[in-house]
């Protein structure tokens, strides 16, 4: 695991130390809309572009989308299984041959089961990892965003993700930005001026280059 269309949202970034409300704490669905949108946009020619992510291909990265979409629904199910059990290192992803009508499903379905306040309740799975739902959704908040800028970098397109997902990311990130278990995860953060645009902000500190570009 990393790693918007314009107006404001009444959303907050969570505090996973706080207790759970009674409400979602993030609509990830004008997130899941952009990252759609971006992979709507995807021709087969670019399939084999290099990304962000060094081992990755556009392919590879759609391949991604669509596994992390999936655990993260049954995530937020608590419909544990194949799809939350296995780690996302474990193999290069490949893509569907369905993928273009399947992806945008998924990442439907998963905006759709983060809109029960159950989900942000409780303990789950994610990529083998146990959690609690409510840091699960924050994670597939980060997902969501960063790839988002992954595949519009990789592609060419340009990206704008949901402010409030923008927010929950780059917190998540920054506080995790000292963590001794950080490089399990991410790569060494990017150094990114404190003036820079939150998106790159964000971006730097998952470990990847704000400047990066298909060479």
């Amino acid at each position: 695991m990393t790693d918007s269309t314009t107006g404001t949202s009444s959303s907050t970034a969570p505090d996973p130390a706080s207790p759970s409300t009674s409400s979602p704490v993030l609509d990830l669905g004008p997130q899941t809309e952009v990252l759609a949108q971006l992979v709507g946009g995807v021709g087969d020619e670019q399939l084999e572009r290099p990304t962000p992510c060094p081992e990755y291909e556009v392919r590879h990265l759609l391949g991604h989308l669509a596994g992390l979409a999936a655990a993260f629904r049954d995530a937020a199910r608590k419909d544990l299984g194949v799809t939350t059990d296995t780690s996302p290192g474990s193999s290069l992803p490949e893509l569907g041959p369905d993928w273009r009508e399947e992806l945008p499903k998924v990442l439907a379905d998963l905006a759709e089961a983060w809109r029960d306040p159950a989900a942000w309740t409780g303990m789950t799975r994610a990529g083998g990892v146990d959690l609690p739902g409510e840091v699960a959704g924050v994670v597939a908040t980060d997902e969501l965003v960063i790839h988002g800028w992954d595949l519009a970098r990789a592609t060419g397109r340009p990206y704008t993700p949901d402010p409030a997902a923008l927010q929950v990311c780059h917190d998540f990130l920054e506080a995790s930005a000292d963590s001794p278990d950080r490089g399990e995860i991410f790569a060494p953060v990017v150094p990114v001026g404190p003036d820079a645009p939150l998106l790159a902000r964000a971006v730097g500190l998952s470990g990847r280059d704000p400047g990066w570009t298909r060479t």
